[in-house]
């Protein structure tokens, strides 16, 4: 079935066309008629599955089948919010927005924290018909008195597993609490946990539900590989299968912010350009880093998990995760950065004994095993014994406590009991930042 087929007008087939795209995903086979029914929706969909337009398109065809009647003079209302959990999502959806909306007489804005409030609330005075946003800058505007929600039509939580994750649940329900109660509402996650469930319960009106994949599965399009090596010898690894196979575009993922510093810094001296990316740079930075590894001119780019949200790069050919995450499902997440949309990826995980708990968790979400491999030379020392993760860190990688801890690159410390998260006896928990904690 053609894109046409789903009811988009000539318009938005027009765009999708001239961005490469003919045919339609299968979340996007099933989103579009669901959302052009006027219905609420839950959709769970595996990252990189074409979601984004999955719901930006039918949302581009309702707005403009049926236009805001306004009276002249009056400022035109806000009819679609779009809620992301991060600054590089929100950015990426709206730049969906307006690459599928280019025919049509539609505005949208993106605004997320980091930067200067000052343009975003001029911008605010001109007409805006989809916003997308962080929650943490949407209040911001709302305590400013610089918005206004009381029109919206069409409300879209994307990524909802992440910003609860993130600790937005809060933040959610003081914006649900602004918007009009009659409103279609999306919701889309690529896992669905009981917060999940509880917070569909409580917010979506009887809805469609979707789900393309099965819950935490990996695209098959995707090569796992493990290399087992020793904790001090990752970094050393890492340059030797870089270099020696020649690989041009890298995205790295490392536990903490500190972690993606060092490891970046140390990549630049062995002359592999890489920069880092997490929620402790300014935008700018992030943005910068961002545009040279799309482009190709930055060979690595070195990220924490919730900065590498909306990096969306159609043939990314190689993840590597230069540390396991704490969380399982954020290996899925990791990892479907490549292999999108149907084009081939590698995944390459650097695993220490420290590690062994957490890849048996990944390994049990995923129900496979992930085909272990030894570089000849990188051998795993056998007597070297596991030390705990405190805090995100491997002591022996990252020279002591990750730096400036908070939720928009890190996770606080888990509660006693999860993998691999042993806490130091009394330590302190560390700095939740304002900036980063609510996808500022």
């Amino acid at each position: 079935m053609s894109f046409s087929e789903l009811g988009l007008s000539e318009e938005i087939v027009r765009a999708v066309t001239e961005h490469g795209y003919t045919i339609p995903t299968p979340i996007q086979l099933q989103a579009i008629p669901a959302v052009l029914s006027g219905g609420d929706l839950l959709a769970g969909a595996q990252t990189g599955t074409g979601k984004t337009a999955g719901f930006t398109l039918p949302i581009l065809q309702r707005l403009s089948s049926h236009p805001h009647q306004t009276q002249p003079g009056v400022h035109s209302p806000i009819r679609v919010l779009m809620l992301t959990p991060t600054r590089e999502l929100a950015a990426q959806v709206e730049e969906s927005v307006r690459t599928y909306g280019k025919y049509l007489k539609l505005k949208s804005m993106v605004m997320f924290g980091g930067v200067n409030i000052n343009p975003q609330i001029q911008r605010l005075k001109s007409r805006v018909d989809i916003l997308v946003a962080t929650p943490g800058r949407l209040l911001d505007h709302v305590q400013q008195q610089t918005l206004d929600l009381s029109h919206v039509e069409i409300l879209v939580l994307d990524e909802a597993d992440r910003m609860l994750d993130m600790g937005f649940i809060r933040d959610i329900k003081r914006v649900l609490a602004l918007l009009p109660k009659k409103r279609q509402n999306l919701l889309f996650s690529a896992t669905f946990s009981d917060e999940i469930k509880n917070l569909a319960d409580s917010l979506l009106d009887k809805p469609a539900l979707i789900e393309v994949a099965r819950r935490n599965t990996t695209a098959e399009t995707v090569a796992q590989k493990v290399y087992k090596v020793d904790r001090e010898r990752k970094r050393e690894l890492l340059t030797h299968l870089i270099q020696t196979n020649n690989w041009h575009q890298v995205l790295v993922f490392t536990r903490t912010k500190h972690g993606a510093n060092k490891l970046s810094e140390q990549l630049t001296k062995a002359e592999i350009p890489a920069l880092a990316i997490h929620g402790n740079k300014s935008q700018a930075a992030r943005t910068r880093a961002l545009s040279e590894f799309k482009t190709g001119k930055l060979q690595v780019l070195v990220a924490t998990d919730i900065a590498a949200r909306g990096i969306d790069i159609s043939e990314l050919p190689h993840v590597v995760n230069f540390e396991l995450p704490n969380v399982p499902e954020d290996y899925v997440h990791r990892i479907g950065r490549t292999g999108r949309a149907g084009s081939e990826g590698e995944a390459v995980s650097l695993v220490c004994i420290d590690e062994k708990k957490l890849l048996s968790d990944i390994e049990r979400l995923i129900k496979r095993e992930i085909q272990e491999i030894v570089e000849p030379g990188f051998e795993p020392d056998p007597s070297i014994k596991a030390e705990p993760i405190l805090n995100g860190q491997n002591r022996g990688q990252g020279g002591g406590r990750a730096q400036g801890g908070g939720r928009s690159g890190n996770r606080a410390p888990a509660p006693s009991g999860r993998p691999g998260r042993p806490a130091a006896s009394g330590a302190a928990k560390p700095p939740l930042h304002r900036s980063g904690g609510r996808g500022r």
